[in-house]
């Protein structure tokens, strides 16, 4: 293990000689693993090595007791050793986050003045090789796209300097070995056993099955890992050239594309530009932006459709109107939204509700409000769910002529304020399908001798 991680270290070049290295350690074995290790060389190199914990106050006297014994393990072999303990559980309500990521944001907030104090330029982590594998495999599964697939990185700029991983060659069997070999005696977090996170899930399931078919799986997903940062840096340099050609005007707050000029431009582009610009307008993506909100984007530019409307988490707006589309964070005056909602897929509403479209063989045996079927041979995907709008009308079924959806609402007693919010489908031609939970329009189709049906369903929260 110790010749794995000095060889990954030097291929990375993680650590140059005569440096101050703030290590992260909670108390467990990779964290001690990794005190351990850099302190055991730091002669040779030049290192001058400081231990820095958080105590979370999760788990109250024992997560107190393990901020005690790294303070006694530094105190015994002499190294400086910065701790504290931090309301993680307070600072979460108050910034409304959920626990992990209020506990990591509390840690590197620490960990910035740690290295501050000591004008050290690193900070060193302990995850490992199975980390990646979990870490990769995670958000794949949220649907991630971009750098974030390739997991973590052995080195990215932090502060006035770097956090670096050197353990990502090894597993944690090698490290929970090599805290024997050297008489650690590491404490552990019960709360890894936990199965409620996603990440300890796939730790007990999905890892020790891949483990079975490749036990060097680590590697194979962290040569992943680095060819997938090194193709995107590469596609990056090209997409920024090519978006220099689709913007049309950029500011803080706003942003307008030209869509000929996007069209233009390879797919593999395409996206990553559509990623550039949410980097760019957020500074910091939300956790809730995802790459289902790529694919919205993408459906609004490159549908037929010559207008459109989606909203995004924290207020930003994304406009098509013809040839361009604008992205900004200023207000509108009207709560309005717009979404293509194509076959087999989902939209996720501001409210918080969605809409599905569904493909089957078989006609639903039971009907309701909350359901829609569309013939696809009769009606064009994409469909558009979209809020109302003045004058809007439905030809409703088993009905001669149209109705006001103002005088729907009014008849079933719809609040003023949820009208504005209510979910309107339309077709490609502009007529309204289906009011869902209230009113359906002659366009359902009936139960025939049809192969294929799309399903419409309304799913509230």
């Amino acid at each position: 293990m110790i010749e794995k991680v000095k060889n990954f270290i030097r291929k990375h070049q993680l650590l140059p000689s005569d440096v101050t290295i703030v290590v992260g350690v909670s108390g467990g074995p990779d964290s001690l693993a990794l005190l351990h290790f850099l302190h055991s060389i730091k002669e040779r190199e030049g290192w001058h090595i400081v231990a820095a914990h958080v105590d979370h106050m999760f788990r109250g006297r024992q997560s107190e007791a393990e901020m005690n014994f790294v303070k006694n393990y530094c105190n015994q072999h002499q190294i400086p050793c910065e701790a504290t303990q931090i309301n993680v559980t307070e600072y979460q309500v108050n910034k409304n986050l959920s626990s992990q990521v209020a506990a990591r944001e509390c840690r590197y907030l620490f960990f910035a003045e740690v290295l501050k104090k000591y004008d050290a330029s690193y900070l060193a982590l302990a995850q490992h090789g199975d980390d990646q594998v979990e870490t990769i495999l995670m958000r794949l599964l949220r649907g991630a796209t971009g750098k974030s697939v390739a997991g973590i990185q052995a080195k990215r700029s932090f502060e006035n300097g770097y956090v670096i991983r050197p353990f990502l060659s090894v597993t944690k069997q090698e490290i929970l070995h090599y805290c024997e070999v050297n008489h650690l005696e590491p404490r552990f977090d019960p709360s890894n056993e936990k199965e409620t996170y996603t990440r300890n899930r796939i730790r007990k399931v999905l890892l020790p099955f891949l483990k079975s078919e490749n036990p060097n799986v680590h590697t194979l997903f962290q040569q992943f890992s680095e060819r997938q940062l090194e193709d995107q840096a590469y596609l990056e340099e090209l997409t920024i050239k090519s978006m220099n050609t689709v913007i049309k005007r950029k500011s803080a707050m706003e942003l307008i594309i030209s869509i000929p000029d996007f069209c233009n431009q390879p797919i593999p582009l395409q996206r990553r530009g559509l990623q550039l610009i949410l980097n760019y307008l957020y500074n910091v993506l939300p956790n809730s932006l995802s790459s289902l909100h790529i694919e919205q984007i993408f459906h609004l530019i490159t549908s037929g459709h010559p207008s459109g409307y989606l909203t995004f988490p924290k207020g930003l707006i994304v406009k098509r109107s013809y040839d361009f589309c604008m992205f900004t964070f200023q207000e509108e005056k009207v709560n309005t939204y717009s979404y293509f909602l194509h076959k087999e897929d989902k939209v996720l509403l501001p409210n918080g509700d969605e809409m599905l479209a569904v493909e089957t063989t078989e006609y639903p045996k039971e009907l309701n409000l909350n359901m829609f079927i569309v013939n696809p041979l009769e009606i064009e995907f994409p469909l558009l769910v979209r809020s109302r709008r003045q004058g809007d009308k439905i030809q409703l079924k088993g009905m001669n002529g149209s109705r006001k959806l103002k005088d729907i609402f009014i008849d079933a007693k719809i609040p003023i304020h949820n009208r504005d919010s209510w979910p309107v489908v339309e077709d490609s031609e502009g007529r309204v399908l289906w009011l869902p939970g209230l009113k359906k329009s002659r366009f359902e189709t009936p139960e025939n001798t049809q192969l294929s049906y799309i399903v419409l369903q309304y799913k509230r929260r």
